[in-house]
């Protein structure tokens, strides 16, 4: 018989005043407890309760035993309820993780609606271009762009599909001019997103002609994050890739301008991944539910506005 169960039956008997009541109690047989008592006082080599064929007192020792069985089952009690109740209520805390362009034009903004609904819920976001390991690193979920995902064996929701574009400003454009052609890129300064999402040496878009590839044999300027490429195209650097999330409000705005806007880069899958489907959180439920309603709007609000430019 386990530890856990010897201290039920001994917590049982002292309660009850008998081993009879205790048996009914755990529903199993008087023989059964006894032998439970019995196994705990051998493994601790003290006696815990004296017993005549009349009465049952504890002695010291198990005076003392019985008060921290007693903490000690209370503890698993709440801990199995508290446990429980996660499958039930949208409670504690998120640890995601996100690609930064999405997590920063998309997610952030979804945690704050979620959180509207579910105020239980608390969020640790961390933000970086790259596929992490959810469970060396200890994330309950990645929000990431991919055209496929590695057979890993967790789940993947897709929350849609979008594509980056090629963006200049304004200044930029005046004093270069409009490249009509992929081709022409050639004579431009093109500036490289690095990382592990974005193409480096070659630019492969998708247009009325077909897949044209476009290689970039050098770059004024190289950096790792699409939003900090937004800031540096603003200042008339060059021309640089802008997923739609961070192309859309310089658009709107008119700091940036699209540059051959019959292409596009390839069209990339937006997944939320967590590990498991079994037995689930009632916060990632919740989570994962909510992203799946509120994202394909805020993606095909802000594809309507790259299609415009």
């Amino acid at each position: 018989m386990d530890v856990l169960q010897t201290l039920r039956c001994f917590v049982a008997v002292a309660q009850s005043g008998s081993f009879t009541a205790a048996a009914e109690l755990l529903d199993t047989t008087t023989t059964n407890v006894s032998k439970a008592v019995s196994s705990l006082e051998a493994r601790l080599h003290t006696r815990l309760i004296n017993r005549t064929t009349r009465r049952l007192a504890l002695t010291e020792a198990g005076l003392r035993y019985l008060e921290r069985s007693e903490r000690i089952l209370e503890d698993i009690r709440e801990a199995d309820e508290e446990a429980g109740t996660a499958q039930t209520q949208p409670v504690g805390r998120l640890k995601i993780h996100a690609m930064s362009a999405v997590g920063n034009h998309y997610v952030i903004d979804a945690i704050a609606q979620y959180r509207e609904v579910h105020p239980s819920v608390m969020f640790d976001l961390t933000l970086t271009n790259r596929l992490p390991d959810l469970l060396e690193e200890g994330y309950d979920m990645s929000i990431v762009l991919a055209r496929d995902l590695p057979d890993s064996g967790f789940v993947a929701q897709r929350l849609g599909i979008t594509y980056s574009i090629l963006c200049a400003s304004p200044a930029y454009l005046h004093k270069r001019g409009h490249p009509d052609s992929p081709g022409a890129l050639a004579g431009h300064d093109c500036l490289k997103i690095v990382n592990t999402v974005m193409p480096v040496e070659n630019w492969v878009l998708e247009g009325p002609q077909g897949v044209e590839t476009v290689t970039i044999a050098s770059s004024p300027f190289h950096i790792n994050t699409a939003d900090g490429m937004t800031v540096a195209i603003k200042n008339g650097m060059g021309i640089g890739i802008q997923p739609i999330a961070s192309a859309v409000e310089g658009l709107r705005n008119g700091t940036l301008l699209r540059v051959l806007p019959e292409h596009h880069l390839e069209e990339l899958n937006l997944y939320a991944i967590y590990p498991s489907r079994k037995f689930v959180d009632a916060k990632i439920k919740t989570w994962v539910e909510f992203l799946k309603q509120s994202i394909p709007g805020v993606l095909a609000s802000d594809e309507t506005v790259v299609g415009s430019a």
